[in-house]
């Protein structure tokens, strides 16, 4: 996403369908203020223009990648 990738510290942005309505996103930055900042445009854009097209609020779970 344009959005995500203008965030310093971008390294990589996947987005998953996990079935059964189940839909995830993985971020990557190579530093947490990176991190930080992807999650506050990410609440923005759902809030501003996909929450009526979810049946549940998004979820965020943040940790350091420890194998590649």
């Amino acid at each position: 996403m344009p959005l995500l990738r203008q965030v310093p510290g971008f390294v990589a942005y996947y987005w998953i369908d996990a079935g059964d309505g189940v839909m995830v996103s993985v971020s990557v930055y190579d530093n947490q203020a990176g991190a930080d900042e992807s999650v506050r445009r990410a609440a923005d854009f759902v809030r501003n223009n996909l929450a009526s097209l979810l049946p549940h609020p998004p979820q965020v779970t943040s940790g350091q990648v420890v194998a590649a």
